[in-house]
């Protein structure tokens, strides 16, 4: 978890902590419920803190947002398919490891190093028989925040 974020938006499983780096997104952590909001430190943040509103209250609202998420060539190739996931449906580790050519272990840590949440939806990768994990459980309401997220997206799905 960071502590130079550029804004801290309220969501409604907690809050998320924004931080910019070169006019891009960088990162979002997931922040505790009870985390006191901060408003928006520059334009760039604010589009974010935007965007990310309107996809908490609509989720087929666009997450077209400038990033700059640090990873390797693998994350990224990862992170690129991953995008083309619509909100409301989902892919198994499986599915998605057949995609870039690799195992569902090395996609899930892929996932897991997701540094841009939401807009990179790595929540939209689940195991085959279960949930599967998120965040690599680095807070402890994760699961939760998955399945909201989830139930979220289910609730107005986006067109195939």
């Amino acid at each position: 978890m960071r502590q130079d974020y550029q804004a801290i938006l309220a969501a409604p499983f907690g809050a998320l902590g924004i931080a910019i780096g070169q006019d891009r997104l960088a990162c979002i952590d997931f922040l505790p419920a009870g985390t006191a909001t901060m408003l928006a430190h520059n334009r760039t943040a604010a589009a974010v803190c935007s965007a990310l509103a309107d996809y908490l209250r609509d989720p087929a609202a666009p997450l077209d947002l400038a990033l700059a998420p640090a990873g390797t060539p693998f994350q990224q190739r990862v992170w690129q398919v991953l995008r083309a996931i619509l909100p409301g449906h989902v892919l198994t580790y499986g599915e998605l490891a057949q995609k870039v050519g690799s195992s569902p272990r090395a996609v899930a840590q892929a996932c897991g190093a997701n540094p841009v949440p939401l807009v990179i939806p790595c929540h939209r990768v689940v195991a085959r028989h279960d949930l599967g994990g998120f965040m690599q459980g680095r807070t402890p309401d994760a699961l939760a925040i998955k399945r909201w997220l989830l139930a979220h997206e289910r609730s107005k799905p986006a067109a195939a």
